[in-house]
């Protein structure tokens, strides 16, 4: 029997979900919703909500359900919000809306009309998604149908050889990554979508991660593809290493984006078995755009670009993209440009794979006159067994200084000191680290230290460490 999708409890086949989906249509359609919400785990009521809101021309707003309740108050008033969707217990947070009772894909769920007085956005909309930063006004990215569609399109074309049959959603679909490149991409390829609860996969909030949890589901499903963030790989990298187990077989293929990889991560996951390959994108670009294959890898590189999207190099080494960009921000009513200019500094060389070296907003200039990405040190700090993450920084400073979580709590000083010299020995002098702090907490969202994909909040921080370390004199 052919199955359309997986959702941890049963299966659904392409004509049941087909009936579901438009089900779903015909009742936003009744009620008159055009900027639908929805904070949901994982499960066929988003996928059938996603393609539901999508057949009838509106706004889908997927919210992470780590989001604050600073943060989702935010996106429902400049969405423009007038239909919420949510579990229960979701719903249990906000006790004044007037929540009903509805089902969707056999799923019981409460449903709020809201007042729609939302910031202008650009025509054709099908989709925001809202950047996680840690304050309560993250930005609304504005996305047409037809641009996501190209860079599922151009996914699929790149793993047709590949034979992709079941793809395990390991990371929220609110997340752009893998609503449009695990989701969308499987859809529109035919395989198998599955998608079980986020707490089966070891997700606790949007950042605490049960590596064992994790591998069990992987082992149970059987998938052939999955997206991983960098610090899930490295997690379950470190985990197989001390169980002593390898990696499941039947896995073809693991794409690992969201923030930097790093070359070490990557050749202990192939050592053990874990087909992983870096791959980089942006919310402008509708995800995903370059991807490294197999048969097709450049290490040091985020691979070359895909079918749906064209690359250049800016004369100051920013990279620019085109094929697939946002159709603007909302209540910015400004066009997208034909170009988009990514913030991020890097090259591409003669064979097309492109590499980035940091973002063009985060360069630090030494006090020697060194311009040094903070990027290129904190992958050779986090590529250290020890070292689980590292923020850098010496802006204006004589040399640099590091921010540590360590793998384990109690990890020594020595140990991390140890971790920093290693490190330091692949860098040139003026990249070396001669300082380091560490840290106070995990840097995760629920701290406000990194978005939801694990890019730092660098900012914060500084803010939360200043006192930790003291400056050099110049």
């Amino acid at each position: 029997m052919n199955i359309a999708l997986h959702d941890g409890r049963r299966d659904w086949t392409p004509a049941e979900l087909a009936t579901a989906i438009r089900a779903t249509r015909e009742w936003l359609q009744a009620q008159g919703t055009r900027v639908l919400a929805t904070v949901l785990d994982n499960g066929s009521a988003f996928v059938v909500l996603d393609e539901a809101a999508a057949g009838a021309g509106l706004v889908h707003v997927p919210l992470p359900p780590f989001f604050t309740p600073a943060q989702i108050q935010h996106a429902l008033q400049s969405a423009g919000v007038d239909t919420l969707l949510a579990p229960p217990a979701a719903a249990a947070a906000w006790p004044a809306l007037p929540w009903q009772g509805v089902r969707v894909a056999d799923q019981e769920l409460r449903c709020a009309r809201l007042p729609a007085q939302g910031l202008p956005m650009p025509p054709g909309t099908a989709k925001i998604t809202y950047t996680s930063g840690s304050t309560g006004a993250p930005k609304g990215v504005c996305l047409r149908l037809a641009a996501m569609e190209r860079v599922a399109d151009g996914v699929v074309q790149a793993l047709g050889p590949l034979g992709i049959k079941r793809h395990l959603s390991a990371l929220p679909f609110a997340v752009l990554l893998e609503n449009v490149a695990g989701l969308m991409a499987a859809r529109r390829q035919g395989a198998t979508l599955i998608t079980p609860p986020l707490a089966e996969l070891g997700w606790q909030g949007s950042s605490q991660f049960d590596v064992a949890a994790f591998h069990a589901t992987v082992l149970r499903h059987r998938p052939d593809s999955l997206i991983l963030l960098p610090q899930m790989l490295r997690a379950w990298c470190a985990w197989l290493q001390h169980s002593g187990q390898g990696a499941p077989t039947g896995l073809k293929f693991v794409a690992v984006g969201g923030a930097a990889v790093g070359a070490a991560l990557l050749t202990a996951a192939h050592a053990l078995g874990i087909p992983a390959y870096e791959g980089y994108g942006l919310s402008e670009g509708a995800s995903v755009q370059t991807l490294n294959l197999p048969g097709a890898q450049r290490q040091g590189s985020v691979g070359r670009p895909l079918p749906h999207v064209r690359l250049r190099v800016a004369a100051d080494g920013e990279i620019e993209i085109a094929g697939s960009l946002m159709a603007g921000y909302l209540g910015d009513t400004a066009p997208a440009p034909a170009w988009w200019p990514s913030g991020d500094l890097g090259h591409i060389d003669a064979e097309g794979y492109v590499h980035l070296r940091g973002r063009k907003k985060n360069v630090l200039i030494s006090a020697y006159g060194r311009n040094i990405s903070p990027e290129w040190v904190e992958t050779a700090l986090g590529g250290q067994p020890a070292i689980r993450q590292a923020v850098v920084f010496g802006d204006g400073e004589p040399s640099l200084w590091a921010v540590l979580w360590p793998v384990q709590d109690g990890t020594p000083d020595a140990v991390l000191q140890s971790a920093v010299d290693a490190a330091n020995a692949t860098l040139p002098d003026y990249a070396r680290i001669t300082r380091w702090t560490r840290a106070r907490a995990p840097f995760n969202a629920e701290t406000g230290y990194a978005t939801a994909n694990g890019r730092p909040q660098r900012a914060a921080i500084l803010a939360a460490h200043a006192d930790l370390t003291e400056p050099l004199a110049t």
